[in-house]
């Protein structure tokens, strides 16, 4: 059974950086998409960062720039390495990955079949 187990999510000061990790574990496809995902209070989820089995990387324009996913294959882990935070960034942030050749949607949470417990990321002003 695939399981995402995320960690690195806390408190911090507008301006400040985090580093989010993804750890994923019983999956055996070589081709996947692992994404990002959060959820502020009162709103749905939402689409952040995404990196395929190519490495191709994307992002959502509120966080281009400010924002870089990367992935270590060895460890099985991606990140996502948050900086410049704003107060609006706060949010509960969720991996999500899907496993296979996908070439489409990777916007789309529906696309998406397995998905971690989430981190709190608090961005105060």
């Amino acid at each position: 059974q695939v399981q995402l187990v995320e960690s690195g999510g806390g408190l911090v000061q507008a301006g400040g950086s985090l580093r989010l990790s993804c750890v994923a574990s019983g999956h055996t496809s070589s081709t996947y998409t692992m994404a990002w995902f959060r959820q502020a209070p009162g709103k749905a989820r939402d689409f952040v960062a995404a990196i395929n089995w190519g490495g191709t990387t994307y992002y959502v324009g509120s966080v281009k720039g400010r924002f870089t996913i990367s992935k270590d294959n060895a460890k099985n882990t991606v990140y996502l390495q948050m900086g410049s935070l704003k107060p609006e960034d706060t949010a509960v942030y969720y991996c999500a990955a899907r496993w296979g050749p996908f070439f489409g949607g990777t916007y789309e949470e529906h696309t998406y079949n397995s998905w971690g417990q989430g981190t709190q990321v608090t961005v105060s002003s």
